[in-house]
Formats: C-alpha cells, sequence, structure tokens
C-alpha cells in the first residue's frame, strides 16, 4: 500500500500559480471572522485572485479550512460561476433556456462559436473572450439574451452579434 502524498510539500502543477497570489488568499481566509460556512465566499474570492480555481488552489482551501478536497471539488464543480480551467479577459455567456431557445439563442450561439472560431467553454486564440453556454439567466422577458461579464444584452439579433464584440475587443 503507499502512502499518501502530503499536500502540504507538494509542488505546485499550475506554472502560473504565484506565491504572492497564495500569501493574498491566505491572508484573506486568516482574516475571516470564521471560516465556518464560509467555503463559497472564499472561492469566490479565490477566483478573483487566480481567474481560476485549479486543483493546487482547491487543495490550498481544504488545508486552510481542515476540509477534505473533494468537498471543496464538490462544491467548485456543483456551481456553475467557478471555473477549473483559464479563462479569457471577458466571459460570454449564450442564455440557452427555454424562452432564449424558443426565439433563436441556439442561432445566437451557433453563429459566437464561428465569429470566434471556439467551442463552448473554450477561450478565444486572442484570450479575449470565453464562450460559456448557460441554462437560464433569469431574463425570460428580453430572449434571446446573451451576457458579457455581468452585462445582460436581450433580445439579441445575429446581426448584432459582430457591434458587441467589437465593444470589448476595443
Amino acid at each position: 500500500m503507499t502512502k499518501p502524498q502530503d499536500i502540504s510539500v507538494m509542488e505546485p502543477m499550475e506554472e502560473d500559480l504565484s506565491k504572492e497570489k497564495f500569501d493574498e488568499l491566505e491572508k484573506f481566509i486568516d482574516n475571516m471572522e470564521t471560516t465556518k460556512g464560509a467555503l463559497i465566499e472564499i472561492l469566490h474570492k479565490a477566483q478573483d485572485i487566480f481567474d481560476y480555481l485549479p486543483r493546487d488552489v482547491q487543495l490550498f482551501v481544504a488545508r486552510k479550512l481542515g476540509i477534505p478536497g473533494a468537498e471543496v471539488f464538490g462544491v467548485v464543480s456543483f456551481y456553475s460561476y467557478f471555473t477549473t480551467k483559464p479563462r479569457g479577459k471577458h466571459t460570454l455567456s449564450v442564455c440557452l433556456g427555454t424562452a432564449c431557445f424558443v426565439r433563436g439563442a441556439d442561432k445566437i450561439a451557433e453563429r459566437l462559436k464561428e465569429k470566434l472560431g471556439v467551442e463552448s467553454n473554450e477561450i478565444t486564440e486572442d484570450g479575449v473572450f470565453t464562450l460559456k453556454d448557460i441554462r437560464c439567466i433569469g431574463a425570460c422577458g428580453l430572449a434571446p439574451v446573451i451576457m458579457v461579464d455581468d452585462k445582460v444584452y436581450g433580445r439579441v439579433k445575429e446581426e448584432d452579434i459582430d457591434e458587441i464584440l467589437k465593444t470589448y475587443r476595443s
């Protein structure tokens, strides 16, 4: 039987994870009044710092909170806001909920894939966009809807796409 590896002495697997970023996250956690029930808040902060939640960051959070890594991974994989892969500068989300879908969101999604040269959950070659499909953003009255970061664009038509993309590329 092999002995489990001590994660506190593991070398980071990701090259872009700086000690300074881990120090910032550690300071945030250490300055919390209590970490009980704070996993989601801590993961939000971690993703703000690192831009995504790779394995090393998840294990760091688990160790700091004294909980199993699987618990952290379970939360990260459950919530669509969290990502385990690097993202583009802007996240472009296409709502494919029922109201948006029946009003042509599938055509909008296909047009965006064509224009950006990526599939869903991929980063454009220039690093500007990550394209995501989401199930519903709760703006059904504006269908079809896309979001760029936190900005909602409603009643989007295929001919609107170039102008929206141009706004974020400049």
